[in-house]
């Protein structure tokens, strides 16, 4: 008898190796409950969303009140999944939801849905369309990011010449608000002329490969500048100008860092990289909930800041942060 109960304790014991510990048995550094903050990225694949990762888990860290939970669809187009993470969460009752909306209007149901269970919601990267009540937006100026880009492309082809752009994905807010603000900019150069604005490169370095080909294949005698906005995007462009023998020849603007970027700075195959600082936008979305969660006041809207890397400057202390941030590993 006494060896039977011993096997069964120690079956027991196994079993719960490695459970995670509930809210309720884990305590901050004050006593209370961790809370418990969803952060909900467009996609997990990306490294942007990675160094979003550490940011936010840096910041549950230095707190000692929070706990992160992590989830996203791993395809960024993903839609559907990234609902359904919204909603599992709300089921689960989490104390506060951070999300970056892979589509503008596709994920406003589910905000109101967590607002009206008394969830508090701070929308990242990516802007929602109006209606829900959100407690803050942290995120990159991207107009005036994709402004930026257009200066830099400008200054590139000696504010002469036929460039491209090439979009993201309709409906993702960050990616549109950068396709505007490049227009926009561009539009004030006389003598340059846009021959394609409204081909979309998808949510992936290969589909981005693909459409570039078809670009040059079009322009690619013609084609003076090029400027795509997203990691995924400029990844399968680089891949597809060096294909070609054109990387160099057509100036380069990309939108978010990548090793394979960071490299083609250097050696004269990209001439700006737009950089954003996912790390502080993370930390800063945890922040502002936790503030919001005590009662505070929070801005409804917090900048986390829009930079430019050109081959001159890419070893400047903020700059060689920025191109290669901190990840959640």
């Amino acid at each position: 008898m006494l060896l039977l109960r011993y096997s069964v304790a120690m079956v027991l014991l196994l079993a719960c190796c490695g459970c995670p510990a509930t809210t309720s048995q884990r305590s901050g550094s004050d006593g209370q409950a961790l809370l418990r903050f969803a952060v909900i990225p467009k996609g997990t694949s990306h490294e942007f969303w990675k160094s979003v990762h550490y940011g936010a888990a840096l910041a549950a860290e230095e707190s000692g009140q929070v706990e992160i939970v992590w989830r996203g669809p791993v395809v960024e187009s993903d839609t559907g999944s990234q609902i359904e993470v919204v909603k599992g969460m709300i089921s689960k009752q989490v104390d506060g939801i951070i999300l970056a909306p892979n589509q503008r209007g596709g994920l406003v149901d589910a905000v109101e849905e967590a607002i009206a269970e008394g969830i508090p919601v701070v929308i990242f990267d990516s802007g929602l369309d109006e209606g829900p009540q959100i407690t803050s937006y942290v995120a990159t100026d991207n107009f005036r990011g994709g402004q930026l880009a257009a200066e830099q492309l400008a200054q590139a082809i000696n504010e002469e010449g036929n460039v491209v752009m090439l979009r993201y994905l309709a409906g993702s807010e960050s990616t549109e608000q950068r396709e505007e603000g490049f227009l926009d900019r561009i539009a004030q150069y006389p003598d340059i002329k846009v021959l394609s604005s409204d081909q979309y490169a998808g949510d992936n370095a290969t589909s981005a490969k693909q459409k570039t080909d078809q670009i040059l294949q079009l322009y690619g005698d013609q084609l003076d500048g090029l400027f795509t906005v997203c990691e995924p995007n400029a990844n399968g462009a680089l891949e597809s100008l060096r294909n070609a023998g054109l990387n160099g020849k057509v100036k380069f603007v990309a939108f978010d860092t990548s090793d394979a970027l960071i490299e083609a700075l250097g050696d004269g195959s990209c001439h700006g990289i737009l950089l954003q600082d996912p790390v502080q936008m993370g930390y800063q979305a945890v922040q502002a909930l936790l503030a919001a969660k005590r009662g505070e006041t929070v801005e409804p809207f917090i900048s986390t800041g829009e930079y430019v890397a050109t081959p001159d400057n890419l070893r400047d202390e903020t700059i060689a942060r920025l191109l290669k941030p901190q990840l959640k590993q």
